[in-house]
C-alpha cells in the first residue's frame, strides 16, 4: 500500500462541471424564499470515487453563501461548507465548516465540525519508521473547534479558540505497535482545550490567492481540568507569501511547523503527509512531536477559471527540534496537479493534484481550494 490516495479521486464531479460550462447561467440552486430576498447562494456538488483504501465511495457536498453576511475590508463572504461520504470498506466521513462574518467584517467565528468512522494506517512515531511497520486500526472521531478572531485594523486578527477532539480505537491488528499498549491514546484519547490566535492577512482571495501575505501564530493546551485525557501543549506557525511572476501567474512559497511539549496521545502529534502539508505521502505515514515542512508551487492561470500548478516541498518530523535537517531524514516531494473555479464570482475552488516522495511514496489528492 506505498501508493496511497488521500482524500477523493473524482468520477461524477468531471460530468457536473462540464455541464456548469455548457450553461449559460451559473448553477445555483434556489428556494423561493431565496431567490426572493436574494440572501443566499448554494452550490451543490455529487461526489464519487474508488481508491484501493476505500473501494466504491460516494456522497455529496455543498456551500451556502450568505450573501448579506460579508466582510467589508477585503470583500469575502460568510459561508457554510459541507460534505459527506460514505464507501463500501464501511468508512464515513461528515463535515460542516461554518466561516461567518459580523459587524461587517469586524469579527470572524469559525467552527470545524467532523465525524469519522474511518479504518486507518499506523506505522509507529519517528522519522524513519520502516514500511513493513504498517498495521491497521479502526477509529471513530467527532472533531470540533471553534474559534472567534477579532480584527485589528488593518490587517492584523487576534483571538481565542476551543478544541475538542473525541478519538475512540475500535479495532487494532493483534500483535501490533498499538495493541502493546506503549502508545499513548492507542485506546482513546479526549482533547480538549484552549488556544490562542494571531494572525496577518493581506491575501487578495482566500481560494486562490494571486498576491498578499498570511503570517499565523497559534497556540493549543490541552488540559484535563477541561476534560481532556492527556494534557499538553502545542504550538503552530504558518507562514505564506505569494509573489507575481508575471500577470498570469505567480510563486506560492510556505514555511510550516508544528512542535507539541508533555503527554501528547498519537491523535495529537504532528503527522507529515496528506492533501495539504506534503502531497506525496500518505496523511500520518511519519509521525512525531515536532514537524516542519517548507513547500513552493508555481500557479499559471491560463484561463479565468483555470490553474495549473507544480510544486516542490521538503520536510520531516522529529522527536525534538535539535534533531531537524540531517539530509538523510529529509523527506522531498514533487508534484503538479490543476484547478477549476465553480462560480465565476465566489472563490471556490476544485483541486486534482498528483504528488511523488521517496521510496516509492506517491498519491492523488482532491479537495476545495489550493493546498495553501
Amino acid at each position: 500500500m506505498k501508493k496511497q490516495i488521500s482524500t477523493y479521486t473524482v468520477a461524477l464531479l468531471l460530468l457536473f462541471f462540464n455541464g456548469v460550462r455548457s450553461q449559460s447561467k451559473e448553477t445555483v440552486f434556489k428556494t423561493d424564499t431565496i431567490a426572493s430576498t436574494k440572501s443566499i447562494q448554494f452550490i451543490g456538488v455529487p461526489i464519487a470515487f474508488y481508491t484501493p483504501e476505500t473501494e466504491f465511495g460516494f456522497g455529496g457536498g455543498g456551500q451556502f453563501f450568505l450573501l448579506n453576511k460579508k466582510n467589508i475590508y477585503n470583500d469575502r463572504l460568510s459561508n457554510i461548507l459541507f460534505s459527506g461520504i460514505y464507501t463500501l470498506n464501511e468508512q464515513f466521513l461528515f463535515e460542516v465548516k461554518p466561516e461567518i462574518y459580523l459587524g461587517k467584517g469586524d469579527y470572524f467565528i469559525n467552527i470545524d465540525y467532523t465525524w469519522e468512522i474511518y479504518p486507518n494506517l499506523f506505522w509507529g512515531i519517528g522519522n524513519s519508521t520502516p514500511d513493513r511497520n504498517e498495521e491497521v486500526y479502526n477509529m471513530t472521531s467527532h472533531k470540533l473547534k471553534i474559534g472567534y478572531l477579532r480584527r485589528l485594523p488593518p490587517n492584523l486578527n487576534f483571538g481565542f479558540e476551543y478544541v475538542f477532539e473525541n478519538h475512540d480505537v475500535t479495532e487494532v491488528e493483534e500483535g501490533g505497535i498499538l495493541e502493546s499498549g506503549t502508545i499513548l491514546g492507542s485506546d482513546r484519547a479526549i482533547i480538549s482545550g484552549l488556544g490562542v490566535t494571531f494572525n496577518l492577512d493581506t491575501r487578495d482571495d482566500l481560494g486562490s490567492p494571486l498576491s498578499g501575505r498570511y503570517y499565523k501564530l497559534n497556540a493549543q493546551f490541552s488540559s484535563e481540568l477541561l476534560g481532556a485525557t492527556h494534557g499538553y501543549n502545542k504550538f503552530f506557525l504558518d507562514l505564506r507569501a505569494y509573489e507575481s511572476l508575471t500577470k498570469t501567474s505567480i510563486l506560492a512559497m510556505q514555511v510550516y511547523s508544528e512542535n507539541t511539549f508533555g503527554g501528547a496521545p498519537f491523535q495529537g502529534l504532528a503527522k507529515f503527509g496528506g492533501s495539504y502539508s506534503a502531497r506525496g505521502y500518505f496523511y500520518g505515514r511519519f509521525t512525531d512531536r515536532h514537524m516542519y515542512i517548507i513547500q513552493t508551487e508555481y500557479r499559471w492561470r491560463f484561463k479565468p477559471r483555470w490553474t495549473m500548478a507544480a510544486f516542490g516541498l521538503v520536510g520531516e518530523v522529529a522527536s525534538a527540534p535539535e534533531n531537524f535537517f540531517s539530509i538523510s531524514n529529509i523527506k522531498p516531494s514533487a508534484g503538479a496537479g490543476i484547478r477549476f473555479k465553480l462560480l465565476k464570482n465566489k472563490s471556490t475552488w476544485l483541486r486534482l493534484d498528483t504528488g511523488f516522495g521517496e521510496n516509492g511514496n506517491s498519491g492523488f489528492y482532491f479537495g476545495i481550494n489550493e493546498a495553501f
